[in-house]
């Protein structure tokens, strides 16, 4: 497991261009092996403005090793004022070709899953750019309701898309671990993005399918809804993931907007409805 950056109560972030205007964010990731695996091939970042977590694939320590490599390149990110989509892509680029070398040798290869959230502040109002590829997720919470923002990429993803099964039933499916992208194995990375604006009182959560593989929606949404401070959330998320099975390794980051440009439109569902491939 590695992980890069540390938990903040509060730090607070200039808005270019607009004198005495700052955003403020707190956040704090938690992480636990679960109960039956014996490594944490889970990896995460909290160095801003990139927050992210990784699960890798491959077995023994190659997927230890892949969400290393793609925590290492996302990290490297950190205290930089021009990231997009592209600088992103480029990233994840350079780690799946990190994690396609160090796979070579092994004879199941080596992948990991990633999503994140990149705080982006300059060109328009304060904003998320959320990222994907494979079942990691990001949700956001506002306004007493979970939005998943992201976008499984796995078979049973799209089998509840072609309405062939039932969501509630996605879990429990024989192919519920299959994804259908992820970073190395020989394939480009295809990201999808969303852009979520920034608004006081919202917070993310950011987690490997550990936790959702343990923990419904609705048990969810009751943790983010007791409003504890990030670390204590982080820390009930798991404990009730461990409590459920913990039947994979559990990784969460969440973030709270502590402070925003009042300026900013009011929340709307619909902020997390279109994703760019």
């Amino acid at each position: 497991m590695t992980r890069h950056g540390v938990d903040a109560a509060r730090q607070s972030f200039p808005v270019p261009g607009r004198p005495g205007e700052v955003v403020a964010l707190g956040w704090a990731a938690a992480t636990d092996v679960g109960r039956r695996r014996q490594t944490n091939e889970d990896s995460l970042v909290v160095v801003p403005p990139v927050f992210a977590v990784a699960d890798g694939m491959g077995g023994h320590t190659a997927g230890d090793r892949a969400s290393a490599a793609a925590a290492e390149r996302l990290s490297a990110l950190g205290d930089r004022d021009d990231i997009d989509s592209e600088v992103v892509i480029g990233a994840l680029r350079q780690a799946a070709h990190d994690i396609d070398e160090l796979a070579e040798l092994l004879p199941l290869g080596a992948g990991t899953t990633v999503t994140g959230a990149v705080l982006e502040l300059a060109g328009g109002p304060p904003r998320f750019l959320v990222f994907n590829v494979g079942d990691s997720r990001v949700y956001g919470f506002e306004g007493n309701e979970l939005i998943q923002i992201t976008h499984d990429h796995s078979v049973v993803q799209e089998l509840v898309d072609a309405g062939l099964i039932d969501a509630q039933d996605a879990e429990a499916h024989p192919e519920s671990n299959v994804v259908t992208r992820a970073l190395g194995f020989r394939e480009d990375p295809q990201p999808d993005f969303w852009e979520i604006p920034l608004r006081a009182g919202m917070r993310l959560l950011l987690c490997s399918d550990g936790l959702t593989k343990e923990l419904s929606a609705s048990r969810i949404h009751l943790h983010l809804a007791a409003r504890l401070s990030p670390a204590e959330t982080a820390g009930a998320l798991v404990d009730a993931a461990l409590a459920a099975g913990g039947r994979d390794n559990v990784t969460v980051i969440v973030l709270d907007v502590l402070d925003a440009p009042a300026h900013v439109s009011a929340p709307h569902a619909d902020d997390a409805a279109g994703a760019r491939g």
